[in-house]
């Protein structure tokens, strides 16, 4: 099993300045999925030394295009808005997690149990370091959520904890390659599309009931959503329907004052290409884009921080960011 996003595309290394004893990633001898952040080599960067968080996610209500009332006696609790982020032990998920600790917000996170206990131990750390004085404490709660009883558990189990969610990011994906149709068994689509489209919607439906005005839902898609992959058929299926799920969502809670919106990013040096690529795609990984490399989950972490904060993007659902090293898409 392998999980990942590439675009095959043949590359002569020596034309862009690099001998081809030169990889861009060596070797990583993980060939099973979810991947493990911990034996990566380079690890990812899932912090920049240089960002100076602004606050954007304390429990304050920050100007919306809704029109939120506010009651004068209203007292808010001392913790940064509850952000609740499935797959949030490793790659984008850490970044994202690490991005929201630093500007306020109080965390919650779903890992697969077993496999990414390691990895999700790392990430409690890191968020417990990252947060600010005034959140709680980071919850990690391992849950396959595939199965929709098991989101509502990840939901009760937050709501018990926290009393509300303002923010819930749909981030889980699992990848395979495909070199003929009949590789896509039903076994293999049905994991897939729970994975990575399922969930996302289990994992809303039972949310939303506690999501107020003036919160958030972020669905991680993908550029192959837009560009379609003949390697990644049925995985470049399910960013497809996570962009079409995204923009319907939109419209059906613009009324509820909800924001939601996507991100697609494009070749992140993260687990999944760990456990996916051949040694020959790690040594090209990020030549298939303009800035003609990989780009790291630190540096897509922004965008849902942008998302989420209703300071920055009161105007913005329905929209998909496109953090992919150049690449143009139709959005």
């Amino acid at each position: 099993m392998r999980s990942g996003q590439v675009f095959k595309i043949k590359i002569n290394v020596k034309a862009i300045g690099r001998e081809e004893s030169e990889p861009r990633f060596p070797p990583q001898n993980q060939d099973t999925q979810p991947g493990k952040e911990y034996l990566m080599n380079p690890l990812p960067q899932f912090s920049d030394p240089n960002y100076k968080a602004s606050g954007k996610l304390h429990a304050t209500f920050e100007p919306s295009y809704f029109e939120i009332k506010i009651e004068p006696d209203l007292v808010l609790e001392s913790k940064g808005k509850v952000a609740l982020v499935t797959g949030g032990d490793s790659g984008i998920g850490r970044a994202v997690c690490y991005a929201f600790a630093k500007e306020g917000a109080t965390i919650a996170f779903t890992y697969v149990k077993g496999d990414e206990d390691i990895d999700a131990n790392d990430t409690l750390k890191i968020i417990k370091e990252a947060k600010t004085s005034d959140s709680c404490d980071p919850t990690a709660i391992p849950a396959d959520l595939r199965y929709s009883k098991n989101c509502e558990n990840v939901v009760d189990e937050v709501i018990a904890k926290y009393g509300c969610i303002d923010i819930l990011i749909n981030n889980p994906a699992v990848q395979y390659t495909t070199d003929s149709l009949e590789e896509i068994t039903e076994d293999r689509l049905e994991r897939i599309f729970r994975t990575n489209i399922f969930s996302y919607i289990f994992l809303t439906r039972h949310a939303v009931k506690y999501m107020k005005e003036g919160s958030s839902i972020i669905n991680t898609t993908s550029v192959l959503a837009y560009l379609g992959s003949e390697e990644f058929l049925d995985y470049s299926s399910t960013k497809g329907a996570i962009v079409s799920f995204t923009r319907g969502l939109s419209q059906k809670l613009v009324n509820k004052g909800i924001r939601v919106n996507g991100v697609a990013p494009g070749p992140i040096w993260t687990p999944l290409q760990a456990a996916a690529l051949t040694d020959e795609d790690l040594a090209i990984l990020g030549t298939q884009v303009p800035m003609d490399r990989a780009g790291q989950p630190f540096e897509v972490a922004p965008s849902y921080v942008f998302l989420a904060s209703n300071q920055d993007s009161s105007y913005f659902t329905g929209q998909v960011l496109h953090p992919n090293g150049g690449v143009i898409v139709n959005a």
